[in-house]
């Protein structure tokens, strides 16, 4: 998100992403499991990860802190709001004010004491090649060597984003190289932080450029620990756009985290329901944009009114509160006590469609479908049908919920939802499905 001020996309630029339909199409290679640096948040087979195994999943809100730094509560509200990640708008100095090492390490604490993660993000990137003001990846990088001493031994609670949407539509092509030699630039001075690019395009990527060039920039991270964030507005306004994007890089087990949304936009109506249900049924994370002090039109994107934590507007009510909000989905970071060890005393992690894993195997799950039941709620069983999207489980739908395994057998008033296994299913190829 550019600070807000005018339109987003310029008219070209909304003329071809018309054409964003095509992009599930086109499929790039396979990464395979991650090299990841031995310490701290990380990518492990194509998913975040905590330092103990743990998997990640960000649910956050974006703050706008270099533009309303007297905001000095913003995060502590984020947080007794459910939130797990808070998205930290930095000014690097190149057009914004520069945002000191003792600031960052302040922030950190803010974040740390509030139990969430910190992504820190560099914001005068922002529509580099379309907007004069903004500076490039390279001078982004050297910002973060320049805060080096405020980000070391933070790696278990600080993801570094390295720069806010790095290109607008002028020139994206650019973005695989200037991308790969920012993160080059960062390993070769010591900073050991999960990595986050966001794509060009203003942080859209409808020219498909961070999507056909993902594998190779992950490769080029020594520690391949580089996350991919894909900013979804205007451009993603149908569930088949948000779907087609994001299958892309699951399947391909390239790490995916939507690090901007909003409920409507100046170009064009996101489908934030499809956003947040297609991530939640794929384990990815998202971080809504944002909590307060949007302007230039856009000011409907503010998740409360004024900085007041008590005052949510009707998008932060959406975000926090609605289907497969924060509210519902969020848990802590097991590195402040929160979530889950692995295999151990409580869920053994999240299956990749949102559901917990269970702690007892196949001895939860007596009908032998995939699905079990501990601690009141549905379980997935490792490695089975209802974990792989295959078999006698049926699968998950693109809304989140389990495919009924019977079909319209367990639907016997005909409205596509069915009941197994004490929850709700979708029967494949109803209107529930579609």
């Amino acid at each position: 998100m550019r600070k807000p001020r005018s339109t987003l996309i310029t008219t070209a630029g909304m003329a071809l992403a018309a054409a964003l339909g095509l992009f599930g199409s086109i499929a790039g290679p396979v990464a395979g499991e991650a090299e990841a640096a031995p310490t701290g948040i990380r990518v492990s087979d194509g998913r975040v990860v905590e330092a103990n195994g743990n998997e990640f999943v960000m649910r956050g809100v974006n703050h706008a802190y270099a533009w309303y730094p007297e905001q000095t509560t913003s995060i502590a509200d984020i947080a007794a709001k459910g939130a797990n990640t808070v998205r930290v708008v930095l000014g690097s100095g190149d057009r914004w004010t520069k945002t000191s090492a003792s600031e960052v390490s302040a922030l950190i604490g803010q974040c740390k004491a509030g139990k969430v993660i910190c992504v820190l993000e560099v914001h005068d990137t922002t529509g580099y090649g379309e907007d004069g003001a903004a500076t490039t990846l390279d001078k982004a990088a050297d910002y973060w060597i320049g805060v080096k001493s405020a980000l070391e031994g933070q790696e278990d609670y600080v993801v570094v984003n390295i720069g806010n949407e790095p290109f607008g539509n002028t020139d994206a092509a650019a973005w695989t190289g200037a991308t790969k030699s920012a993160i080059s630039k960062l390993r070769n001075a010591g900073i050991d932080q999960a990595l986050m690019v966001d794509a060009p395009n203003w942080g859209q990527d409808w020219s498909g450029t961070m999507r056909d060039n993902a594998a190779s920039v992950f490769a080029s991270d020594p520690d391949r620990n580089t996350v991919f964030s894909i900013h979804m507005y205007g451009v993603y306004d149908t569930a088949a756009e948000v779907r087609d994007y994001l299958h892309h890089f699951v399947d391909n087990k390239l790490p995916v985290v939507v690090g901007e949304f909003g409920n409507q936009h100046s170009d064009g109506n996101p489908d934030e329901d499809a956003i947040m249900a297609t991530a939640q049924s794929l384990g990815v994370g998202y971080i809504g944009w944002s909590w307060s002090g949007n302007g230039g039109g856009v000011e409907y994107l503010d998740l409360v009114n004024g900085f007041d934590a008590n005052s949510l507007t009707t998008w932060g009510n959406r975000l926090f509160n609605g289907a497969n909000g924060i509210a519902a989905t969020s848990e802590t970071a097991t590195v402040y006590g929160g979530g889950e060890e692995p295999g151990g005393g409580g869920t053994g992690g999240t299956a990749p469609n949102g559901y917990p894993y269970c702690v007892n195997g196949s001895s939860s799950d007596p009908d032998g479908d995939g699905w079990g039941w501990e601690s009141s709620r549905s379980c997935v069983v490792r490695g089975s049908g209802a974990d792989s999207g295959s078999g006698t489980g049926g699968g998950t739908a693109p809304n989140g919920y389990p495919y009924c395994v019977n079909g319209s057998s367990s639907d016997p008033d005909g409205d596509g939802w069915g009941w197994e296994s004490s929850r709700s299913c979708v029967v494949r190829g109803s209107g529930a499905d579609s």
